[in-house]
């Protein structure tokens, strides 16, 4: 094989891993549907939730794990709900169960167990606010609404 084409194609592998990599980047953090998925009771640490719960899944290993957790537990004291987390170094059949793929993923259950929203990486603030917002509005029945116009 010639020289220049050999470094035609190793140029060619490291624009398609350098746009791949851009791309997982971007994505990092980003607020997500949670689909049907529901988080059953038996695999929350504490058992049953009360009602809005962010859940953390993690690992032992996870560099970026400690800095959710904390982000977790400052935005769950502000707005009055609760927070669980998840080691999936000690249950990793749940990462197969609930399709979690990196660490940390963080969702967002409403009362029922139902994911509203979930988010893969160091998630936004701002885009956690925002869906707690979102879901409490959504689950006020419409008296609460009307009475709140």
């Amino acid at each position: 094989m010639p020289v220049s084409t050999a470094l035609l194609i190793a140029g060619a592998v490291m624009a398609v891993a350098l746009a791949v990599g851009l791309i997982a980047r971007a994505q990092d953090g980003r607020r997500r549907s949670g689909g049907a998925v529901r988080v059953s009771d038996e695999d929350l640490p504490n058992g049953r939730r009360t009602g809005i719960t962010l859940v953390q899944f993690s690992t032992e290993l996870c560099a970026r794990c400690p800095q959710v957790r904390r982000l977790l537990g400052e935005i769950a004291s502000a707005n009055g709900i609760a927070r669980a987390e998840i080691d999936l170094t000690r249950s990793s059949d749940l990462a197969a169960k609930y399709h979690v793929l990196q660490t940390p993923t963080t969702f967002l259950i409403d009362a029922s167990g139902k994911v509203a929203a979930r988010w893969g990486g160091v998630p936004d603030h701002g885009s956690i606010t925002e869906a707690i917002t979102t879901l409490r509005a959504a689950s006020r029945t419409p008296r609460e609404r009307q009475e709140q116009s």
